[in-house]
């Protein structure tokens, strides 16, 4: 890889715990770490071996060997996410600082592509809820895609500047922010950010760093926890960064409970992993909770527009299992979503671009449900409707949509299944089998 940055190897060097020598080393080796983690909701056999767990992920697991997760039909089918070791480390912070039994309304504010936000939704309860905002509209997209995998129903994706939160004061138990940096932790894994890196670079970013902060502290309620983090190695961006948090808005700095075995190096305001002592890439996370308070701006509002009729829901209801969840319609599509999700979208309809809202379930053309993809994505479908289980070979040609052999004697709409976990939609004649698989997220090779 490019030779490392003089000036971050001279910065870093003023940090007692820093092994240059290690360091520079660790960046000569090929990175071949490949990670995963599995989705609680969609527990199942993997169709290949996963190593050693992750000591700081309770589902996080080491790969040896990477295989081809493009050609997995459990990939597609959302029962595990591919995610950097180090960025799982937001699990642990969340469970030694907040009850996640209860109900809590969770921010993750930089969301793209999902990672920490399937792995949020991994650990919340059913009631929560879990707004996943990313700026970058092109960046929504994968994680609207993403998080529709996981198959829940307690989350919204939003594509809003982080400003917009400042006006939803006092609403979040929680804020996790993996803010934009200047990438200096992923150099192993990305080389060409060797080129991009600069010291004015970095001082840019820890301008953009504050002005995100700034915007999301008053949506903090008191007590709230803010879990921080980068994948950068630099100070500017790390530890001045929580200390500016501390003098600016009176937050108190949390520290959390290690086993030293880790190799993760806690300083007096964060936690910092070295692909030389973890097994990890470069990333850092600290831990706050704030201490003031601000009038809370939440308002309920009625549910109106949004309420569907008994004739729709007599269409639909035969296709789920409802529990304590609400249907709902918005242009032209059905929603479903839980109590806190539903109230959201009511009270800041008009405030915030809603890129999804729940799971969306389809449309009704005449006296029939057509259903959406993520439909068939979600966990709390009835468990009797038409399933056309599908093997290995056979899944991997209906998610290229190509043709293949079936045996069925079911007739019509069929939700195709590979290892009892849905993968899509088909409707199933005398003669041929219609593939409502979505041309844009086939597998092209």
């Amino acid at each position: 890889m490019p030779k490392l940055p003089q000036q971050l190897l001279n910065s870093l060097s003023q940090l007692d715990h820093f092994n240059a020598e290690a360091f520079v080393e660790a960046h000569r080796e090929e990175n071949k770490i490949t990670s995963i983690r599995l989705n609680p909701f969609k527990k199942t056999d993997l169709d290949f071996k996963v190593n050693d767990k992750i000591g700081w992920s309770n589902d996080g697991y080491y790969i040896n060997e990477r295989p081809s997760f493009t050609h997995d039909p459990l990939f597609h089918a959302g029962c595990y996410y591919v995610q950097e070791p180090g960025s799982m480390f937001i699990e642990l912070a969340l469970k030694q600082t907040l009850e996640l039994t209860k109900p809590l309304n969770v921010l993750d504010a930089c969301a793209a592509p999902g990672g920490k936000s399937t792995l949020i939704n991994s650990l919340i309860s059913n009631e929560s809820l879990l707004i996943a905002n990313e700026f970058i509209k092109s960046r929504a997209d994968i994680l609207v895609e993403n998080l529709s995998k996981w198959g829940t129903c307690n989350t919204v994706v939003t594509n809003n500047d982080t400003e917009r939160f400042s006006e939803l004061t006092s609403f979040f138990d929680a804020v996790v922010i993996d803010a934009p940096c200047s990438g200096s932790g992923l150099f192993r894994k990305q080389a060409d950010a060797v080129d991009h890196w600069s010291e004015d670079n970095v001082i840019a970013c820890s301008v953009r760093q504050k002005k995100i902060l700034t915007d999301l502290a008053p949506s903090l309620k008191e007590n709230g926890i803010l879990v921080y983090s980068t994948c950068s190695y630099s100070v500017e961006e790390d530890e001045q960064i929580v200390e500016w948090l501390i003098n600016e808005f009176g937050f108190e700095y949390v520290p959390l409970t290690l086993n030293k075995e880790w190799g993760i190096i806690e300083t007096p305001l964060g936690y910092r992993f070295y692909p030389h002592l973890t097994k990890s890439e470069g990333f850092f996370c600290a831990v706050l909770r704030k201490k003031t308070h601000e009038q809370t701006t939440f308002v309920s509002k009625k549910r109106s527009s949004l309420e569907i009729t008994k004739a729709e829901l007599a269409i639909l209801a035969p296709f789920l299992e409802l529990n304590d969840h609400h249907i709902i319609k918005k242009n032209e599509r059905f929603h479903l979503l839980n109590t806190a999700a539903l109230n959201f979208l009511i009270a800041y309809e008009k405030q915030f671009y809603f890129k999804k809202a729940g799971a969306v379930i389809g449309e009704i053309k005449g006296k029939d449900m057509v259903p959406n993809h993520e439909f068939a994505l979600i966990t709390v479908l009835n468990k009797n409707l038409q399933v056309l289980e599908l093997d290995r070979e056979q899944a991997i040609k209906f998610l290229k949509k190509e043709s293949f052999e079936y045996s069925s004697t079911e007739k019509g709409l069929v939700l195709i299944t590979y290892k009892n976990k849905g993968l899509g939609w088909a409707k199933v004649l005398p003669n041929r089998i219609n593939n409502y698989f979505p041309n844009e997220l086939r597998i092209l090779k």
